[in-house]
């Protein structure tokens, strides 16, 4: 991803924190060249088993993913694929007539992490349900109402069988933090003061993170 480098992230902790927030990857790998590359969007969570402590790039953090093995991707998922998630985080659109200058022009703020590593599928149907399980826990405590999977595990072990699961070692990541960071102070307020006006989550959460830049 070619980032600029006054949009770089000012802090690992950016990445990580859009990661959490936004689980849902694009999971990008070569195919045979008659398939060409495939894409699939996907949940991954960090390796709950993971103590270690986060490089500036993310370099050695294991990542957990699953697909659904009837998915042609998972047949070309072998250990050792190289590939690449990408979570997307809060965005928006500006408008030049936020800038209140001429001459302008039109603009997308956004959020993005790009992340490379290298495959190693889960075989094992015991560690494949032990994924699942993780990935359910991580997104209620997050995302949920803290429900009790309990008394549906026996209905996972039946469903499981067509979930294909695997974990990613990270070997660089790169984040793309891209708020208006070339524009003067004056005009990065009066889109953050525009964004936090629309009543939209999203703008909300851009406008946020604009006040957050050093």
């Amino acid at each position: 991803m070619f980032v600029p480098s006054h949009y770089r992230e000012p802090d690992v902790s950016w990445m990580l924190d859009l990661i959490r927030d936004n689980p849902l990857a694009l999971a990008a790998s070569n195919g045979a060249p008659t398939d060409g590359p495939f894409a699939t969007h996907l949940p991954v969570i960090t390796d709950p088993e993971w103590d270690g402590r986060p490089e500036a790039d993310l370099a050695g953090m294991p990542l957990l993913g699953h697909m659904n093995r009837a998915n042609p991707h998972w047949a070309a998922l072998d250990t050792g694929t190289a590939i690449l998630l990408t979570f997307t985080g809060p965005h928006a659109y500006v408008s030049p007539t936020v800038y209140d200058v001429t001459p302008a022009a039109p603009t997308w703020n956004f959020t993005s992490v790009h992340v490379h590593g290298v495959v190693e599928r889960i075989e094992s149907t015991e560690e494949t349900l032990g994924v699942v399980q993780a990935t359910v826990q991580a997104f209620e405590k997050d995302f949920g109402d803290s429900w009790d999977m309990t008394g549906s595990v026996d209905y996972f072990r039946r469903i499981v069988l067509g979930v294909g699961a695997f974990r990613v070692r990270v070997t660089k990541a790169e984040g793309m933090f891209k708020l208006s960071q070339e524009q003067r102070p004056e005009v990065r307020d009066r889109v953050v003061r525009s964004f936090a006006g629309r009543g939209c989550t999203r703008h909300a959460q851009t406008a946020e993170l604009m006040t957050r830049l050093p």
